[in-house]
């Protein structure tokens, strides 16, 4: 098999150059395509929130995206995405997008949130509760702006808007025309994180002086919570909770280092994971140490439980409750002794005290202290929000404190955030609040305005700061945090440098009724590649259905004894092929104009070159394997060249294809006859007329089927190369696996075979 290969190109390229150049271009120019194989843009998207919480879905409900761009402005939404701007979104354009049974959703959002509007951020963060609770079928991303995605959306935007003006027939070729970017994310179909656990931590300060000694615990939840858990990190809330917890660790450490200042109350610090998923972290540890267990500082006497979320900004502090506090008990000291020094030391802070009950019909609860107050345990939590529904505790705009450099002086950024200086203050007011209540200062006599964290026991600033720089730095959200997170190993770590009898909590979902449920693909790349539209393919396929019928109507038109007549030249023995397109150029040109009855007085002589006539049939060679057509070879010594065609109808061929041979030799006039075998599949001689000197066989363009198959050949490249040119294919590893690339590649060696 191989020598008969070998042989049939060996034949091909030293019969002449056309037929090497006809067989090889088409390879090389799949092979070396001049367009780009890059994608327009690649950029990372950040999926909306998917979640189940006791058994209500939330978020969207899919990730798989390969849609083609629009924007709102576009006139049709359908399975397109829809790109939107932070600055142009709103609940309306959102709602909009989802009946028109959008594709997906990009909402972009700019690198510095500072230079936003703050009507813009309140709006949005307005809007987050409402996305999540909507049914959303179709996937949402979002995105970071940079310059290369501004350009896509403004082309693509210009693309959208401008089609509104246009007539029908412009829109069509416009849509034809136009580039378009086809967005595709490089991930999976979403599916549940099996076995995630949910991790808490705790310590203590043990008191001194018995052994039913009171508790006092403190409490702050660590995860963060947005529309988008990879774009989550919760400055404000939690950040600013558990560095005020870690703050108050290490105070009060060391105040329980000393003998004279080691008081008779216990304490105890918990870092609660879920949070924002009804605090799941806090109810196991709630059951596990009220439930299974008989040793437990909470089964003693637990004086309260302050919860400490949201307290990095703001000039007021709200102490939120779900029982109003009974006079002489803990609750009502605290209370007291927070009032005394805000009014003394920090009288610029307006301090209040919130009643809210606790609504068990509601889904989620209001504040953590809820946890606690559901099993009968005497809680509040502390925070400059005023309630609960503050939109700023689950946004994604609840960021580190950002850059002044857009702002006036003194003008604070846009959007939450943490202020150092309020966060070291509200530190301060809590610290001396519980020592007055831990050493019983009130009642000794001492004056409201006694600072009690001076010189080296002050607040530490920057040990703040740097807790929040650091828990701000990386997305928290629950779904994202596992027990192995460097979130949870630094926390443990930062707790055992100041308490004792560190430990961790796990919770985990029930497989039978899980209360929550996560799912994966929170975090995708996605691609933006430069498309024709799909009404592109359409038009090709019409044009090309358009040639090749114009093409087949001039060849029945033309008769059954029109033929394509090729020339060349012998300048040695060998041969060399020489095509004149001029030729073929003049004889479809006529042929046509016959067809159509259309005058053509044919193309200059100059230009066309000599033409040979078309050899007669002799009749003494109407016999033998040829069929339909015989036809005499024709020798021009004169001219010094040699011509001739000859059609040849295999009939063992399954497809009946025919076979078009030019025979050159140095002297004599043999026609030499080469046929596909369809027994054995390679070239056999057929038969020999006269005496063969040394004759070469080279292909010849004759008789009428030939303007249609190279008609087939020219569409199959034209398909072929602009489906191969299409960065999708491209920067595929296997591009041949696309049904296109292999239909226009078996169409085309169908053919050159």
């Amino acid at each position: 098999m191989f020598e008969e290969a070998s042989e049939v190109f060996d034949n091909m390229f030293k019969s002449s150059f056309p037929l090497t150049f006809i067989v090889f271009i088409p390879a090389v120019l799949i092979l070396v395509s001049p367009l780009p194989a890059e994608a327009a843009h690649e950029f990372t998207v950040y999926r909306m929130q998917q979640y189940d919480l006791q058994g209500q879905p939330y978020g969207t409900r899919n990730s798989i995206l390969n849609t083609e761009a629009r924007t709102m402005e576009a006139d049709v939404l359908s399975r397109r995405c829809v790109l939107m701007r932070l600055a142009d979104f709103s609940f309306d354009k959102y709602q909009k997008a989802l009946r028109q049974s959008a594709g997906a959703v990009v909402i972009m959002l700019p690198k510095n949130m500072s230079a936003m509007p703050q009507d813009v951020l309140q709006q949005f963060m307005e809007l987050e509760p409402d996305m999540l609770t909507t049914e959303t079928i179709v996937p949402v991303y979002f995105a970071i702006e940079d310059d290369e995605l501004l350009s896509i959306y403004t082309q693509t935007l210009t693309s959208s808007s401008s089609q509104g003006s246009l007539s029908a027939a412009e829109v069509l070729l416009h849509t034809a025309t136009a580039n378009g970017f086809q967005m595709v994310t490089s991930g999976a179909q979403s599916k549940a994180m099996g076995d995630w656990a949910i991790t808490s931590l705790e310590g203590r300060l043990t008191g001194v002086g018995g052994e039913d000694l009171p508790t006092i615990v403190l409490v702050a939840h660590y995860d963060s919570f947005g529309v988008a858990p990879w774009l989550s990190y919760g400055a404000d809330s939690n950040a600013s909770g558990v560095s005020m917890l870690l703050e108050l660790a290490r105070l009060f450490s060391k105040l329980y280092t000393y003998k004279r200042t080691h008081a008779a109350y216990n304490l105890l610090f918990f870092v609660s994971g879920g949070g924002k998923f009804n605090y799941q972290g806090t109810k196991r540890w709630l059951e596990d140490n009220l439930d299974h267990t008989d040793a437990s500082l909470l089964q003693d006497n637990v004086a309260f439980v302050m919860c400490l979320d949201t307290v990095g900004n703001g000039d007021s502090l709200h102490l939120h409750v779900s029982k109003p506090p009974k006079e002489g008990t803990p609750q009502s000291s605290l209370l007291k002794e927070l009032e005394m020094v805000i009014s003394s030391q920090y009288p610029e802070v307006k301090f209040s005290m919130v009643h809210k009950k606790i609504n068990l019909a509601d889904d989620m609860l209001a504040w953590e202290h809820e946890r606690f107050g559901i099993r009968r345990l005497p809680a509040f939590t502390l925070s400059h929000l005023p309630s609960h529904r503050s939109v700023q505790r689950s946004s994604i705009m609840d960021v580190r404190s950002v850059s002044f450099s857009r702002h006036g002086a003194g003008e604070p950024p846009s959007g939450p955030h943490v202020d150092v200086k309020r966060l070291g203050r509200n530190t301060k007011v809590v610290a001396e609040a519980l020592a007055r209540v831990i050493y019983n200062l009130t009642e000794k006599g001492a004056p409201g305005d006694l600072q009690i964290f001076t010189e080296q026991m002050q607040v530490q600033e920057e040990q703040l700061s740097a807790v929040v720089e650091w828990l701000t730095a990386q997305p928290r959200a629950a779904q994202l945090v596992d027990k192995d997170s460097s979130v949870v190993s630094t926390l443990e770590y930062h707790l055992g440098r100041h308490l004792k009898d560190v430990k961790r909590h796990y919770v985990k979902a029930d497989k039978r009724d899980p209360e929550f449920v996560f799912y994966d693909q929170l975090k995708q790349t996605m691609n933006a590649y430069r498309v024709k539209p799909a009404i592109f393919d359409l038009l090709l396929a019409v044009c090309i259905a358009t040639y090749l019928g114009l093409m087949y109507l001039a060849i029945q038109v033309s008769g059954c004894e029109s033929g394509l007549w090729l020339r060349y030249q012998r300048r040695s023995p060998g041969g060399r092929f020489d095509l004149n397109v001029f030729n073929l150029i003049n004889w479809l040109l006529h042929e046509v104009s016959k067809g159509f009855k259309l005058p053509f007085p044919g193309l200059p002589a100059e230009l066309r070159g000599p033409v040979w006539d078309r050899p007669q049939t002799h009749p003494a060679q109407s016999k033998g394997p040829l069929r339909n057509h015989q036809e005499k070879l024709r020798l021009d010594r004169a001219a010094g060249s040699t011509a001739a065609r000859v059609d040849f109808m295999n009939q063992n061929h399954p497809l009946s294809l025919p076979v078009f041979l030019l025979m050159q030799q140095q002297v004599g006039g043999v026609i030499f006859y080469r046929s596909f075998s369809n027994t054995n599949q390679r070239l056999q001689k057929v038969t020999c007329r006269g005496s063969c000197e040394d004759g070469r066989i080279l292909p010849h363009a004759g008789g009428k089927s030939l303007v249609f198959f190279w008609g087939i050949i020219v569409c199959c490249l034209s398909f072929l190369l602009l489906h191969w040119s299409d960065p999708l294919i491209q920067a595929s590893e296997d591009p041949l696996s696309y049904p296109s690339v292999q239909v226009g590649v078996q169409s085309l060696l169908f053919c050159l075979s």
